[in-house]
């Protein structure tokens, strides 16, 4: 049975976007944020209780554990998702969610676990940055793909072919349904604990987490070409500057930077430096 683990968290709303970062890194992938509670979520079987208690016992902070059966947990899912707007641009909701009119795009998608439902601040701000940036006929990557949105919304926008890429399994499972829904007919989806290697983009989108995105610079470098894009989030405001440097040292330089509740969502060309 492929149960999910709740924990509890009591914290504020500056505490909260610290800590979502540290579970990400640990392999908690759906959070919903409360006055003064963070709820974070996560399979059983990705669960880790040593690596839960180091983080939490860093940061002092009061939690509780509790199961979540399989059966019970679209239920909730669904019970606290509620449609993302991002201005005129795009809307994100569920098939059970009444049309909302006035926005050039829409995404329709099945709230299940996957991190990236439109909710979070680094979601959000990969949206609002891809209303800026020119898709038609690109080649794309989304590495770190979740519930496909960012897969979805590229095509819709233009892209000839989209790489989305995954290493959980509810993801994939989430994504397909998604991609599905929508009527998407460009995107390859794969499963993959590692960027696509060997290929080459004019636009690559990552909205994972500060180690994820390092641990794939190099990759990340190979698979751009003379007037590419790397499109960034799942980074705090306090890694911009660390981030940056490491990414001008493989020939990608800030273009734009968006900052919402202590994220940072950066847009970076890639330039050939003789």
């Amino acid at each position: 049975m492929n149960n999910t683990i709740k924990i509890s968290i009591v914290a504020d709303e500056d505490l909260q976007q610290l800590l979502i970062a540290e579970l990400s890194s640990i392999g908690f992938d759906a959070f919903e944020e409360k006055e003064s509670e963070l709820e974070a979520f996560i399979q059983e079987k990705n669960f880790d209780k040593n690596a839960l208690r180091q983080v939490l016992e860093a940061y002092k902070v009061n939690y509780s554990e509790e199961v979540v059966k399989e059966e019970n947990w679209n239920a909730l899912w669904e019970s606290n998702f509620q449609p993302v707007v991002i201005d005129d641009f795009c809307v994100i909701r569920a098939d059970f969610h009444k049309p909302i009119a006035g926005r050039k795009y829409e995404i329709i998608i099945t709230p299940k676990m996957s991190f990236g439902t439109g909710h979070h601040a680094s979601t959000y701000m990969m949206v609002s940055q891809m209303s800026n940036i020119d898709f038609a006929n690109a080649t794309v990557a989304d590495f770190g793909t979740g519930t496909g949105i960012l897969a979805i919304l590229a095509e819709k926008l233009g892209a000839k072919s989209v790489w989305a890429i995954d290493i959980d399994d509810w993801s994939i499972e989430n994504a397909a349904e998604n991609i599905d829904k929508n009527f998407c007919k460009n995107i390859n989806l794969q499963k993959a604990d590692h960027f696509a290697r060997g290929e080459k983009f004019d636009i690559i989108l990552a909205n994972i987490n500060r180690n994820v995105i390092l641990d794939n610079v190099k990759d990340i470098h190979a698979a751009m070409q003379k007037g590419s894009v790397l499109l960034l989030s799942g980074l705090l405001e306090s890694d911009e500057t660390d981030v940056v440097k490491i990414f001008c040292q493989h020939n990608m330089f800030p273009v734009k930077s968006l900052h919402r509740s202590n994220w940072i969502s950066l847009l970076m060309e890639y330039r050939e430096i003789n």
